[in-house]
């Protein structure tokens, strides 16, 4: 008899000439591959797979829930990830997605996986940081699991929210002439991760040395406690505007703002000189010998909100510190383009972080 694994390969060879790798499609390109003869079942389903998050609509109110999956050696590097800056951080990129859809997080479960290596106290202070979080965003942990694992640490969070129908923002409702926003900076999450990647590569050569991160520490805040944008989900409403599209900065600027363009049918005109970034930032960036623009268009995990409103509302939000118009919609067949400053349109390709394909 053949061993499990080589007996599955041999049914996939035996029903495809050819293997297809995860990589060459990539996450939102799998998720769409394997999900496309998925219909609607239900009318309480409002909005499936394709989006920050799913719709639910249960009687008056529309339910918001979104998931995700954190892997050890993927996703965090305990090295120098503190267990309960990693609890506050799954949290995080959870109920991000909630706000991505100009809703508000009110509950999560939490399950996860963990190898022997992990005592109680591990895992007691992996819970502190989901309970701050908790606390912080004002979510209750209703539920969840635990299993074992044979190698290391797997976090599953699923975050439950609301919103008012009318004021649920999609990714395919942007328009032509729409201005394109974002709020604070962006690069700071990404850069972070290199310079904690530097210090321990540093310290596996010499585990007597003493990280010095004084000059760094808003980009390592950003990468191992990075905050939800609840803020300026509350400030939109303050400011009673609605934008016309809506997503997270989780994998990069310029991947979302394809994913934007794509899902609505519209082109971009992206200005490089309008991207904000922190001075620690453009430091750095010139420390590492990096384009700080590459970065801003390509770290990701910046978990800021990216969104569009039409032109009527810009005067509501002119002048704001927390929000920066970067560019504006235009036609599909304008296509996608970042304006240098020296006035050179180049088109905007995804090269953002690809969770089949990043390690």
């Amino acid at each position: 008899m053949l061993p499990i694994n080589i007996y599955l390969c041999k049914m996939i060879e035996d029903k495809n000439e050819t293997r297809t790798s995860l990589s060459e499609l990539g996450e939102f390109g799998l998720i769409k591959h394997l999900t496309q003869n998925f219909g609607i079942q239900h009318k309480s389903t409002i909005k499936g797979v394709g989006d920050d998050a799913a719709v639910l609509e249960i009687k008056d109110k529309n339910i918001l829930v979104t998931t995700d999956l954190l892997v050890e050696g993927v996703h965090f590097d305990l090295s120098y990830m503190p267990l309960k800056h990693l609890g506050y951080k799954a949290v995080v990129v959870n109920v991000s997605d909630i706000y991505a859809m100009n809703g508000i997080a009110t509950q999560i479960t939490v399950s996860i996986a963990v190898s022997n290596r992990f005592p109680l106290e591990a895992v007691e202070e992996l819970y502190e940081g989901i309970h701050l979080a908790c606390k912080t965003y004002g979510v209750d942990l209703v539920g969840g699991d635990t299993t074992s694992s044979t190698r290391g640490l797997l976090i599953s969070i699923t975050a439950i929210g609301e919103a008012k129908k009318e004021d649920i923002v999609y990714r395919n409702t942007a328009k032509p002439n729409d201005l394109l926003v974002v709020t604070g900076d962006l690069a700071a999450a990404y850069l972070g991760l290199q310079v904690l990647e530097r210090e321990k590569r540093v310290f596996e050569v010499n585990p007597n040395s003493q990280p010095d991160l004084t000059n760094y520490t808003y980009l390592v805040e950003k990468q191992l406690k990075p905050e939800a944008r609840k803020d300026m989900v509350e400030l939109l409403a303050a400011l009673d505007v609605i934008p016309t599209a809506m997503i997270d900065i989780s994998d990069g600027l310029s991947s979302e703002i394809l994913h934007i363009c794509t899902q609505s049918n519209v082109g971009c005109n992206l200005y490089e000189e309008k991207i904000p970034l922190d001075p620690q930032v453009i430091s750095t960036c010139e420390e590492f010998d990096l384009n700080s623009t590459t970065i801003a268009l390509s770290g990701g995990e910046d978990y800021e909100l990216l969104f569009t409103i039409s032109q009527e509302d810009f005067p509501k939000i002119k002048g704001n510190p927390h929000l920066t118009v970067i560019g504006h919609m235009t036609d599909e067949s304008n296509g996608v383009n970042l304006v240098t400053r020296a006035g050179q349109q180049i088109k905007l390709t995804a090269q953002g972080w690809n969770a089949l394909l990043n390690k």
